[in-house]
């Protein structure tokens, strides 16, 4: 078994039909883009997590691509809503930040893939990954903890981190789930750290990276079947041409690392201070006659 989770999209907004009285009913899985004919599989309903993220057990199913669409009901006594927007790349939960289908996609490669092109793609990801948590100082998956017969913090909502006693959690923090114990108390499982899954630049910027690998790999064409872009070939095959990307900062240039300095792990030094002379023989830290 493995696990989808699903943002529900109503009205342009994210939206969550739990709290209208509503509710994600279903997804079905299709092997092709029609997304018609017998599904592949079906699940529902989704669990709501917290507002707008829902969750679906799925069975394990082939390797592979599958173009779903997801039902939900946006609040009491409202019609359905029918998502056809929706992808699902398996296997799940390999901690890879992106699928190899989302590589072909970029690579122009056909799907199904074959078991050699998947592993390219499969190590071409890994690799970006290594150089952006390198460059981010701090992994892209979070760890997992638990807090037990805890109180939460008044005032705040369960799901906010801000609600429960963290000590030397200086990292983002999801929760992720709780349950309330009898006598008042509530155990919590928590994720520490960068979930870089969920950050869309950093997902891009992979992969972008894993793309402009497998291009630039003198190889790529026979093993992936993608090799870097022809422009023109003379005809005794003595010259070639590349087409040559948009330079940095244009429309559908790669992004860069800089683009994501925003989640580089900061790092916190005190200032020195030299003390001052006590009061009355100085002029002290809080109190001072003139």
């Amino acid at each position: 078994m493995t696990v989808y989770d699903y943002t529900p999209v109503y009205g342009g907004a994210a939206f969550d039909p739990g709290a209208s009285g509503g509710e994600v009913t279903r997804i079905d899985l299709y092997g092709s883009p029609e997304r018609s004919g017998t599904p592949a599989a079906t699940a529902g309903p989704a669990a709501r997590l917290r507002a707008t993220a829902y969750r679906f057990t799925l069975p394990d199913l082939a390797d592979g691509r599958y173009w779903c669409t997801v039902t939900f009901i946006p609040g009491k006594d409202l019609p359905p809503v029918t998502d056809r927007t929706v992808k699902v790349d398996f296997p799940r939960g390999t901690g890879l930040l992106a699928s190899a289908e989302q590589i072909a996609d970029k690579l122009k490669v056909p799907l199904p893939l074959t078991a050699q092109q998947r592993e390219d793609f499969r190590d071409a990801i890994a690799d970006a990954q290594s150089d952006v948590a390198g460059y981010l100082m701090q992994p892209l998956l979070p760890q997992p903890r638990t807090l037990a017969a805890v109180h939460a913090l008044y005032g705040y909502d369960l799901y906010d981190a801000r609600a429960w006693p963290l000590h030397g959690a200086d990292d983002v923090v999801t929760v992720v789930s709780y349950s309330e114990n009898d006598d008042g108390t509530y155990d919590v499982q928590l994720l520490i750290g960068l979930d870089a899954a969920g950050e869309k630049p950093i997902v891009r910027y992979v992969i972008a990276h894993a793309v402009e690998s497998i291009r630039n790999n003198p190889g790529a064409t026979e093993s992936s079947g993608a090799g870097r872009r022809v422009t023109s070939l003379s005809a005794e095959g003595q010259s070639i041409s590349y087409d040559s990307a948009p330079a940095e900062g244009q429309a559908g240039a790669l992004p860069t690392l800089a683009s994501l300095s925003g989640y580089r792990k900061r790092v916190y030094r005190p200032i020195p201070v030299v003390p001052a002379t006590p009061w009355p023989y100085g002029r002290g830290r809080r109190y001072s006659r003139w």
